[in-house]
């Protein structure tokens, strides 16, 4: 599904009128339709994810900080793959910034390894705690990379990306992808 779609955001170049387009900037039509646009929805995403490892550090019994774990990793997961199969794509198509997006990527491959290793752990492993941490650790430092000033998302706003059609993409195969994972696993 997100092939077809994605397609066409991918043949979007950035605009060499100086003109921003109306639609790349719909936040107000976004709003009032109900769709989040691309960067609203992985910023939702962001601040979710902030709240479980808060949550997690808080937490004291085995029970909470593997349940927590889980819904970290469940929503990780399907965070990374409608960036990597959706947005950074289209990203990197608009901008032509190969620097951003290959960060990205490579920030991905980390937390993806260090996800399968809590995964594949629990609270019974005397690195569990640890790896958790520095798991939110580099998500932090992710996010920041991305919501920075002259980040990834300032930089695919000022490009010409269709962000409330890739928004779309993205919440459509957010669904698939949740809809997929065993309900234990599912975030939320």
């Amino acid at each position: 599904m997100p092939s077809a779609s994605q397609k066409s955001s991918k043949s979007a170049k950035p605009s060499t009128s100086g003109k921003s387009s109306k639609s790349t900037r719909s936040d107000s039509s976004s709003a009032k339709s109900g769709a989040m646009d691309a960067i609203a929805l992985l910023k939702a995403d962001h601040k979710q994810v902030a709240e479980w490892f808060e949550q997690f550090e808080a937490a004291r019994s085995d029970q909470s900080k593997q349940a927590l774990a889980q819904q970290i990793c469940a929503a990780l997961t399907v965070h990374t793959t409608i960036e990597e199969e959706i947005f950074y794509p289209a990203f990197l198509d608009a901008t032509g910034e190969t620097d951003l997006h290959h960060e990205a990527e490579i920030e991905h491959e980390g937390a993806k390894n260090l996800i399968a290793e809590i995964e594949g752990a629990g609270p019974e492993d005397e690195y569990f705690d640890a790896k958790v941490t520095v798991l939110a650790e580099m998500i932090r430092h992710h996010v920041n990379e991305e919501e920075q000033r002259d980040g990834m998302f300032a930089k695919a706003r000022q490009s010409d990306m269709d962000l409330e059609s890739l928004g779309e993409q993205l919440q459509a195969r957010k669904e698939e992808l949740t809809d997929e994972q065993p309900p234990q696993r599912r975030a939320g």
